[in-house]
């Protein structure tokens, strides 16, 4: 299945939503959306997951990239992260540095 992903910025929020095989094609999309989000200088970066069938280790680099780029005043959550996507990322720690929800709950990410 193709990549596909698209950014949204509103109130300090980006909502990435991305569907698909995160692979190494797809991670320069992905990073160009990290980065415009980063210049808007957010308060949160929304990973909507829920579509996204695969992340292969470019995937998971850009994702590190996405916290590093970031950096720590922004929260990153992961939402609705399909179990294949979720193994890789627990496996490596990247859980430890995002947070993870199975639904979008905007009373919890849209509190800044």
């Amino acid at each position: 299945m193709a990549f596909k992903s698209t950014l949204e910025i509103n109130n300090g929020i980006a909502r990435i939503t991305l569907s698909g095989e995160l692979d190494a094609p797809a991670t320069p999309q992905f990073r160009a959306q990290v980065e415009q989000a980063a210049e808007s200088k957010i308060k949160r970066l929304v990973l909507i997951m829920n579509d996204l069938s695969y992340m292969s280790s470019a995937g998971l680099r850009e994702l590190v990239f996405a916290g590093q780029k970031m950096g720590p005043l922004v929260d990153i959550y992961l939402i609705g992260v399909q179990e294949p996507v979720l193994e890789t990322i627990k496996m490596t720690g990247v859980e430890q540095s995002v947070i993870l929800m199975d639904e979008y709950d905007a009373a919890v990410v849209e509190n800044l």
